[in-house]
């Protein structure tokens, strides 16, 4: 959510800070903001926009000259979207600005205090109490005003900070809401996202909690809100600029659904060890005889993530014979769940850095259990967080809606499952077996999505529909779970998913000829279940549209999908869906990349 751009050194600042924040708009935001200066120039300059990242743009001076900057663009918390509520947040004095991500929990309390001191606030943002609370500390440096300040807060940041007087330099700081420094050569950057960075440099450094940094055009210096000075070695990413272009596709989410089978080989490559039927997960750290102890695997996520972990979890159950089930992070965080030694946690994040998965996390640590993290971010918090994990290697991901990163995610859950299996009774014979479907993948998602032309056909039938409903059995449940959500998010129709056994069970009230059912019917022995419950639903006029290795006599129309292994089969079911939800979006004109409320990485509650 938000995003933030910051940049020190001796070019034109403006067209670097629009440039960053034109790639953040994937995050999500309302409205955004920037503020300028340089030695040369005396005081701030600041101009704001309640919209778009191109009506600010339009805004800015020709000559609206500076070397140094930050900018924002806004996701509302606090105020409605506003030209008023939109960051940078300037003191009263206008020497101080600040761009802020996240929520300050005590900033009611704060705000009164300020108030009854005589401040006059211009918004009705948290940001702005904790300008006036920086603006007023009485210390000498920028750094140390930062710090009183901080001292005095409650909640998440990530906050990059100017003062007039200090013009040399920008202080930023973390504390759950991710800040990245980019190291060039006589410049520096700072950004919420290394979308933002990777085309002026791959160096970089990611503050950890408790963090912060001053950044000068010829150096920084990291140490944490104490004053203790901190060790930070820059690391290349592996990302570059062009993974963040279109490509010759007209949307973000039609690109990252066509780059699937390449990132699915890209996850797969050099993991397998055809020796000995398994695969290579050193980054578990996790020896065999540890991986022997578990006597239960708990999968934590969000939206997307956690269905992927639905996916993870049967997988595990089918192939290690590990008792596994997903829970919602948010969920699990607050419910003061019994944390067992023998229990192995997984958190899975696309961008390692979803607020409710990491507060989990921390949780999970501080009473001593073993967690793995699935992301898909390099070096990002739950990465380093966690005792081990994997990385997806799906790729930049810029569409607000998970597509390729979700396929990616439940890959690796295959390979995660296979290792625990071969850790313990999965036999050679069942071992090779997985391996050479996992191979399949790739050549059968291409077969899949030759099939477009069919599904947009499709896609334009059924945007017409004001509700859908998708059903599953096991395996085919979370799948219909994803794809009820995928439809949702990006078409705005709204959508329930439920297991087909629960039918009869209070969900056929609903059925009409009105009320469209989406049925995954995967070809394994729950096959006839499934068809009876297509009975059920054409016996009372629905209309359905059947996901399925076979033609389905039942349904008014099948998307047929290529079968693999019983046990990954559900990888490949939810890929026609997402360019079903992908062409209603379009055929309903909806700003697909963008979904309305929505932001692309959740880091506040």
């Amino acid at each position: 959510m938000c995003g933030i751009v910051g940049y020190i050194g001796r070019r034109d600042v403006a067209p670097l800070l629009l440039e960053g924040l034109q790639r953040l708009e994937y995050r999500g935001y309302d409205s955004a903001g920037l503020v300028v200066t340089s030695p040369k120039t005396a005081g701030l300059k600041m101009v704001k926009a309640k919209g778009r990242v191109r009506d600010l743009e339009a805004r800015v001076p020709k000559r609206f000259a500076g070397t140094t900057g930050i900018a924002h663009t806004r996701w509302a918390t606090h105020g409605a979207p506003s030209d008023e509520n939109a960051h940078p947040h300037m003191s009263a004095d206008d020497k101080v600005a600040v761009v802020h991500n996240g929520i300050i929990d005590n900033a009611s309390d704060l705000r009164k205090k300020l108030e009854a001191e005589g401040v006059e606030f211009l918004s009705e943002t948290d940001t702005e109490v904790l300008t006036h609370l920086i603006a007023r500390a009485p210390a000498e440096t920028l750094e140390e005003k930062v710090r009183q300040a901080l001292r005095l807060v409650e909640g998440t940041y990530g906050i990059a900070v100017m003062h007039a007087d200090h013009a040399d330099r920008i202080v930023v700081a973390r504390n759950g809401s991710p800040v990245v420094l980019g190291i060039g050569e006589k410049e520096m950057f700072v950004a919420s996202d290394i979308a933002a960075l990777v085309t002026h440099t791959r160096q970089i450094v990611t503050l950890d909690d408790g963090e912060m940094a001053t950044l000068k055009a010829d150096d920084f210096r990291t140490y944490t809100t104490e004053g203790t000075r901190t060790t930070a070695e820059p690391t290349t990413v592996e990302w570059e600029a062009a993974s963040y272009d279109m490509g010759g596709h007209d949307t973000y989410m039609h690109k990252e659904i066509h780059e699937q089978a390449e990132a699915v080989d890209r996850v797969l490559r050099g993991r397998i060890d055809d020796r000995f039927s398994t695969v290579h997960l050193g980054g578990l750290n996790l020896d065999a005889r540890e991986a022997r102890k578990i006597r239960r695997v708990k999968i934590l996520g969000c939206g997307t993530s956690y269905h992927a972990g639905m996916i993870g979890a049967q997988m595990i159950e089918e192939l290690a014979r590990i008792p596994a089930d997903a829970e919602p992070a948010s969920e699990f965080r607050y419910r003061n769940a019994v944390v067992d030694p023998d229990t192995l946690y997984v958190a899975v994040s696309q961008s390692g850095e979803t607020y409710d998965v990491l507060a989990a996390v921390q949780e999970l640590k501080r009473k001593g259990a073993r967690v793995l993290g699935v992301v898909n971010v390099v070096g990002s918090a739950i990465a380093r967080e966690a005792d081990g994990g994997m990385y997806v290697h799906a790729g930049p991901e810029v569409c607000v809606v998970s597509t390729k990163c979700f396929t990616n995610t439940t890959v690796a859950f295959a390979l995660l499952a296979l290792h625990l299996g071969r850790t313990r009774d999965l036999s050679v014979s069942d071992g090779k077996r997985i391996i050479e479907g996992l191979r399949r993948l790739p050549g059968q998602i291409t077969e899949i999505l030759a099939q477009e032309d069919e599904i947009k056909k499709l896609a334009e039938q059924y945007a017409e529909a004001r509700s859908m409903l998708f059903i599953g059995r096991v395996r085919g449940y979370p799948v219909a779970r994803e794809a009820s959500l995928k439809l949702k998010e990006v078409s705005y129709i709204h959508a329930e998913a439920y297991p087909a056994s629960e039918l009869k069970h209070g969900p056929l009230a609903l059925i009409e000829p009105a009320l469209p059912t989406v049925a995954i019917v995967p070809d394994d022995d729950l096959l006839e279940k499934n068809r009876a419950a297509l009975e059920e639903i054409k016996a009372r006029s629905g209309k359905i549209l059947a996901v399925a290795h076979q033609h389905q006599e039942k349904a008014d129309q099948t998307i047929v999908v290529p079968k693999n292994e019983d046990e990954l089969d559900p990888i490949l079911l939810g890929i026609p869906l997402q360019l079903l939800a992908y062409h209603t979006a379009l055929s309903l004109g909806r700003d697909i990349d963008k979904p309305r409320n929505l932001a692309k990485s959740v880091t506040v509650e």
